[in-house]
């Protein structure tokens, strides 16, 4: 499975790639969400982990413009932040899913035991 890391900190890239890295055997890493449309069209990963807050374009943009070209694509956006406006922000921008960071590693914690 390949797994690309969308987040502007590379030691939270680092972190979450450790974490699947039982999962996956593959991850692209990007810092930005303009740098995201790029790669996933060069490496069209199975799964998109996506970061709502980056510098030159946030999440839910990359996720609209992702989605407009490759609407089989599947994308989780991954925060800290977590109300019920930017899950529904999620939704519309079309990801699958809507997941907590902190809940995000504590299930991670969870299986790997």
């Amino acid at each position: 499975m390949k797994i690309m890391i969308v987040e502007d900190s590379a030691a939270v890239r680092s972190f979450i790639k450790s974490l699947l890295a039982k999962v996956a055997d593959d991850f692209v890493e990007c810092a930005d969400g303009k740098e995201a449309l790029q790669t996933y069209l060069e490496h069209q990963p199975d799964l998109v982990l996506m970061d709502i807050e980056m510098k030159q374009m946030g999440g839910f943009a990359a996720t609209s413009q992702i989605k407009a070209e490759f609407p089989d694509s599947r994308i989780v956006i991954v925060s800290y932040i977590d109300t019920p406006e930017l899950r529904k922000a999620a939704w519309r921008a079309g990801a699958e899913r809507y997941v907590n960071k902190r809940e995000l590693l504590q299930l991670i914690e969870i299986v790997k035991g």
